[in-house]
């Protein structure tokens, strides 16, 4: 009984230790929190610069041997979307860079954010990476937008796509979000305050994983930040279509879309369909905008399973 009672205390004391250590320093337990995710995924966070000069900081796991997934985060995301997946990826080799524009990545006013412009820069970094054997790259929203456009001009380097309700297909029917946008003027992925960021939040994910309000908070401060840049951005993405781009290529493509997405209309899908060859599609049953991070095994294991039959 005595046992009993000293590990209640001694659960007790962690939880109010934990409790306090969360309302000194939020800050700092949301960085361990996220530190703590990046391990399960065996992911050090590393950076290079450009000849440019711009900065470039990702997510390398030590799989060297194995083939190379690059994975490309959406509009007002970071590296870390995707650390819920990477514990189910350990059979690749990993690069999750942050896009220059967003997370740690350089973030110049000025600079050319179209897709084509990231593709370039992305190519300057492989190059860099020495990733002298042709890769597999995953894309979720604007990064399966950069992910087309990087195939599309480096097709030769590129063994297959992993499209994650990609961007870029402005033809398909009209979204909530850009309903939104168009009656009001204003773009629900962005945001200028902590409560305007759990819209955001809400809007993206219909089965969002579990995360704490003080990490949300963390994560709002950042999008705030960097609210200005993202208006550029955004027009940018829109003023691209990626469709001519793709006409005809053949690229092995996995294409996965939640049934679910406000943000991007499922029916883009028949598009993509029409345009690239050699499609293979999931639509995902309660599934928003974002797979990777809603139902991260699952998608995972999809990616897996669609590689592994390239191989036979």
């Amino acid at each position: 009984m005595k046992i009993i009672k000293v590990l209640i205390a001694v659960v007790v004391l962690a939880v109010i230790g934990s409790a306090a250590t969360v309302m000194i320093a939020p800050a700092g337990t949301a960085a361990f929190l996220v530190d703590l995710k990046r391990g399960l995924g065996d992911l050090e966070k590393k950076e290079i610069t450009l000849s440019s000069g711009l900065k470039y900081v990702y997510l390398e796991s030590d799989n060297k041997d194995a083939d190379t997934l690059v994975l490309l985060h959406g509009f007002g995301a970071d590296k870390d979307n995707f650390t819920e997946s990477a514990p189910y990826l350990k059979d690749f080799h990993l690069i999750v860079p942050d896009h220059i524009g967003f997370g740690e990545s350089s973030k110049p006013e000025d600079a050319d954010y179209s897709p084509l412009a990231q593709a370039r820069r992305l190519h300057e970094l492989f190059t860099l990476l020495d990733l002298k054997r042709r890769i597999h790259i995953g894309g979720s929203s604007m990064g399966g937008h950069i992910a087309m456009t990087y195939a599309s001009i480096y097709p030769a380097e590129v063994k297959s796509l992993w499209l994650l309700d990609p961007g870029g297909v402005w033809s398909a029917p009209e979204s909530e979000m850009a309903r939104i946008i168009r009656e009001t003027g204003v773009n629900p992925l962005t945001a200028k305050t902590e409560e305007e960021f759990r819209d955001v939040f809400d809007l993206v994910m219909s089965e969002p994983p579990f995360v704490p309000g003080f990490v949300k908070d963390q994560m709002a401060r950042k999008r705030i930040a960097n609210f200005d840049l993202e208006q550029k951005i955004f027009a940018q993405l829109k003023a691209d279509s990626v469709e001519a781009r793709v006409t005809g290529l053949a690229t092995p493509t996995l294409l996965v879309w939640g049934k679910e997405d406000r943000v991007l209309h499922v029916g883009a899908v028949d598009v993509l369909e029409k345009l690239m060859p050699n499609v293979t599609t999931i639509k995902m049953d309660g599934i928003g905008h974002l797979p990777q991070l809603e139902a991260p095994a699952e998608t995972a294991q999809d990616l897996k399973d669609f590689i592994a039959g390239l191989e036979q």
